[in-house]
């Protein structure tokens, strides 16, 4: 099975386009050593041929032109990515489906009963596709059981529910419901090794736990640095928890939790915000991470599991 990363960063990308902190200064003027990045997604595949999206960012364009093999020109209009899953219903993980809209067949759109709620009511994006290619859905069940995505063989998945908030613009958003945000095993068919992804995780539950300690390799939150990053920096009056992120430093921070896995276990963080300090690789977070046998990942990573 390999993952290829298109995106690494959080909401905004890096540097955020009307954002002048200290990163998003440094990296646009190369006085910091740092890897711009675009925001979140990757993408799987089991025979190097059909490929499932995970999330689509506002970015997915640049994404799609930067991954050769999402064309492989087989007709005239062409397209490698097979079916998209869709973790939550912010702006920064679907936007992308407007971008495209020139597909020739129903866009194949796995996601929970909540997600298609936001994306019909609160921002009817799907809606809005119908005047175009169209959606094809298909509902994924944050149950924890094993689904298969026929158009994408050789993975096998499994869902689970984790404990977030619903984006501004949700029905329930403040009175969240099972499938707001998902974190997603994905399993190779043949050999069994799996990769756990949950770019927006904020409570980390036992089963949660149980999921991690058994994948060959963890992506998880990493947005925030410390809890209180946004505020200290004045940008926001809100905490990364209130967010439904996890902070990676700290007791009980990503960071301890990931040093908890087995020793075998590859683990990277990925949704990096712009504000976090571990996008400096000269800096000592950046060190820490190191020295804890913690990657971060960036655009254009390519492994297999």
């Amino acid at each position: 099975m390999r993952i290829h990363v298109l995106g690494s960063a959080a909401g905004g990308g890096f540097p955020q386009w009307n954002c002048n902190c200290r990163l998003c200064t440094g990296v646009r003027n190369g006085s910091i050593n740092a890897k711009a990045r675009t925001q979140s997604s990757i993408a799987v595949s089991g025979n190097d041929t059909d490929w499932l999206l995970c999330n689509a960012s506002p970015d997915v364009l640049t994404q799609i032109r930067a991954f050769p093999e999402f064309q492989p020109a087989r007709a005239i209009r062409d397209t490698a990515i097979r079916a998209i899953v869709l973790m939550d219903a912010q702006i920064d993980h679907v936007t992308g489906l407007y971008m495209l809209r020139e597909h020739r067949l129903p866009l194949d759109i796995w996601c929970t009963e909540a997600v298609r709620e936001d994306l019909e009511r609160g921002n009817p994006l799907f809606g809005l596709l119908k005047h175009y290619c169209g959606v094809a859905w298909h509902p994924v069940v944050p149950d924890g059981q094993v689904f298969e995505i026929p158009p994408v063989p050789g993975i096998r998945l499994r869902a689970l529910s984790l404990r977030s908030n619903a984006p501004p613009y949700s029905p329930h958003r403040d009175a969240p419901v099972p499938g707001d945000n998902i974190g997603l095993v994905i399993e190779d068919g043949a050999t069994g090794r799996s990769v756990f992804y949950a770019p927006g995780l904020g409570v980390i539950e036992s089963r949660i736990v149980d999921a991690m300690r058994l994948a060959a390799c963890v992506m998880v939150d990493g947005t925030c640095w410390t809890d209180d990053e946004m505020i200290a920096l004045g940008l926001s009056k809100k905490r990364a928890r209130d967010m439904g992120h996890r902070a990676i430093s700290g007791d009980g921070g990503m960071l301890e939790h990931l040093c908890g896995l087995p020793d075998a276990t590859r683990r990277i963080l990925i949704h990096i915000n712009n504000t976090n300090p571990v996008l400096d690789e000269d800096g000592p977070e950046f060190a820490q991470l190191g020295g804890a046998g913690v990657e971060l990942a960036f655009d254009g990573m390519d492994f297999r599991v």
